[in-house]
């Protein structure tokens, strides 16, 4: 939650399966007028037969009905489409039902055929349909994976834009506490300063008194001048020590403002050390056939997110099946060690490997381009 708003996260999880129920819902009603206005003007195409008896009316309208049914793409995509073709005597015309008397027809009853036909037309027909777009479908799925991905979107955004607000304070902080330090180390250099002022005066004054102590008769006359001297020296004595004890609380509210600054970057610590702990739980529960070492996972945390994926999906590969993972070279290690395989993945990302004696993958480090010179010096030490 560092780089995420609480009400963005919140809107972000909701939206999608609203979006997606209202969005369902409104697919259904459009389909729904769509398909019963052109069943309505493709059941009886051709009313010529009919009268003909050639062909009875509730074939026909099941011919039609289906063969519309079949050149509609979406019903193989979820769209779930309940027709009902009835007179106005509540004969069912389709779904095609077979009486009685309608087996009883020898199909050279043409005329006993057409009058049929004419009679059930005469009497109107009702048409009624019933349209569901089921979940879990490809459509549905289509629709709902669309809401998640604009979801993530929206977050990766906001967490990017989170992420530079936290770099750009981290600097800041960074830049504050150098400056703190710089402060505190003039102001004790400052400090032993003026303590050795301290030590020259007081050992001055002693001197001073000494000399008075020897010459007080000589000097009776200049006594008055003297006096005012050490009463000068002592005042001077007094600033510096006035001095001196600003300089002390100064440092003291520097000391205060450095441990505040370094509680917070243990803070910060803790929950850097949280993260990499989750990721190494969940690597750990996932990928069960290879192993991951310490600074391949803080590697893998230091990748943007796009380089994130795309390196997780070399590491779901070397889980399943090492061969089919595209080998770039082969880096040699000291002799008597295995051989390290580099990987490359979202062009600048470096993945280094290698299998262990009872042929279990390692993967030994993740990093960049940019890093690739430290990763190969750090192999070479493995």
């Amino acid at each position: 939650m560092k780089f995420l708003s609480l009400r963005i996260l919140i809107l972000c999880i909701l939206l999608p399966p609203v979006l997606y129920i209202f969005s369902v819902q409104s697919i259904e009603r459009h389909l729904k007028g769509r398909y019963a206005n052109e069943i309505e003007d493709f059941y009886l195409e051709d009313t010529r037969p009919l009268f003909e008896g050639s062909i009875r009316l509730k074939d026909a309208i099941n011919s039609n009905i289906n063969r519309y049914l079949e050149s509609k793409a979406l019903i193989a995509l979820g769209v779930k489409v309940a027709i009902t073709v009835t007179s106005k005597q509540n004969t069912i015309l389709y779904p095609a039902v077979v009486d009685a008397k309608e087996a009883s027809l020898l199909p050279n009853d043409a005329m006993q055929i057409a009058s049929d036909n004419y009679k059930i037309m005469n009497e109107g027909l009702v048409v009624s349909v019933d349209l569901v777009l089921e979940h879990n479908t490809l459509l549905t799925n289509i629709i709902l994976g669309f809401f998640i991905f604009s979801s993530i979107l929206v977050l990766s955004f906001y967490y990017w834009t989170g992420v530079k607000k936290a770099g750009l304070e981290e600097m800041e902080k960074n830049s504050e506490l150098f400056r703190l330090k710089e402060i505190e180390v003039n102001h004790s250099d400052n400090l032993k300063a003026l303590m050795k002022d301290k030590k020259n005066l007081i050992s001055e004054i002693k001197k001073i008194k000494k000399q008075l102590k020897k010459d007080k008769v000589k000097t009776r006359k200049n006594e008055d001048e003297m006096i005012k001297e050490i009463v000068a020296l002592e005042d001077k004595i007094n600033n510096k020590i006035n001095i001196l004890n600003e300089r002390q609380e100064e440092i003291d509210a520097l000391k205060e403002q450095i441990k505040l600054f370094e509680k917070e970057e243990r803070k910060e610590s803790k929950q850097k050390i949280k993260i990499y702990n989750s990721v190494r739980k969940r690597f750990k529960t996932i990928y069960k056939n290879i192993s991951i070492d310490k600074k391949a996972i803080i590697g893998f945390l230091d990748l943007t997110e796009d380089m994130k994926i795309k390196s997780e999906e070399i590491i779901h590969k070397l889980n399943e099946n090492p061969k089919i993972v595209p080998i770039k070279r082969k880096v040699f290690s000291k002799k008597g060690r295995a051989t390290v395989q580099e990987v490359i993945f979202a062009y600048n990302g470096r993945l280094y490997f290698r299998a262990t004696k009872n042929s279990r993958i390692e993967i030994l480090t993740i990093g960049t381009k940019n890093t690739q010179a430290k990763d190969l010096e750090y192999l070479d030490n493995v």
